[in-house]
């Protein structure tokens, strides 16, 4: 039995020894936390060079002082209803070529001969009445609408008020035209020389009809075109106008002259009283008021 106890005593003993070095070798693990190295302040402001972050762009201002811009929200121009009006216009230019294509052409076939002798073409557009009178308002329509964008044009008139402004032009162009057909028609009555006034208002209105259709392109080119382009159309319609209005005095003279034996001297100055003097009024009046409302 000793030798057995013996070896149990040795084993306790090697045990025991072993568990002890375990131990130990627990406990004597190095301590990390202690370097050499210096502590850095995490709360200290560390120097650090700015021109490694400033942006080598010359387009990009990133030294200089921030700007800031206010927002405005920008208010867009609908104009739909002045593109539906246009339309309107030439879809009734259409309608009145579509039911009085007769009336049509034979309005240019005498507008084209210049000693309007072919009389039974001007008998058959003196007899069309209801004719006569729409292509008069579609001219009222038209020149009405070409001097608000010409006052446009010339920045006379603000944007504001701009179809009181149009259907104003209208009605006064329908107005002046009114009164001088009356006061023509009053004339020839008095003065008993009702075919020689039949004539002329017919010139008149021949002239003022071809320039009514003449307009419909000058007006859409002019609404949506560029400055330049508008520019150079405006004296171009002026231009065209100026050439009718002296067409009509010449044909009109051309007649006079031979039925009421007046020299150009006097149908001058009625032109002067009768024609410009009017115009050049309502131009001033209009111009007053206009000033007067902006």
């Amino acid at each position: 039995m000793k030798p057995v106890f013996i070896i149990l005593l040795i084993n306790l003993f090697f045990t025991a020894s072993l568990f002890a070095q375990s131990t130990d070798s627990t406990n004597a693990i190095p301590d990390t936390a202690i370097v050499d190295t210096p502590v850095i302040d995490s709360l200290k402001p560390t120097t650090v060079s700015r021109k490694s972050f400033q942006l080598k762009n010359k387009i990009l201002n990133s030294s200089g002082e921030p700007v800031s811009f206010a927002v405005k929200t920008r208010k867009q121009e609908q104009d739909d209803l002045m593109f539906y009006f246009i339309l309107g216009i030439a879809l009734l230019l259409a309608f009145l070529k579509f039911f009085y294509n007769r009336y049509f052409s034979n309005l240019f076939r005498v507008f084209f001969n210049t000693s309007l002798r072919q009389s039974q073409l001007t008998d058959q557009l003196l007899q069309a009445k209801l004719p006569s009178l729409l292509f008069n308002l579609f001219f009222f329509i038209s020149s009405g609408l070409f001097v608000y964008i010409l006052l446009s044009h010339y920045q006379l008139i603000g944007p504001d008020n701009k179809w009181v402004l149009i259907f104003s032009s209208i009605a006064l162009l329908s107005f002046i035209y009114l009164v001088k057909y009356a006061t023509l028609k009053f004339t020839g009555w008095i003065t008993g020389l009702k075919d020689i006034t039949n004539i002329y208002v017919f010139i008149i209105f021949l002239i003022n009809k071809i320039i009514g259709i003449f307009l419909i392109p000058i007006i859409i080119i002019l609404t949506y075109s560029g400055p330049e382009i508008a520019k150079i159309v405006v004296l171009i319609s002026l231009l065209s106008i100026l050439i009718f209005l002296l067409l009509r005095y010449i044909r009109s003279y051309s007649l006079l002259q031979n039925r009421l034996k007046i020299s150009r001297f006097h149908f001058l100055l009625y032109v002067t009283g009768i024609e410009l003097l009017p115009l050049l009024l309502v131009y001033k009046a209009l111009m007053v008021y206009l000033t007067k409302m902006l």
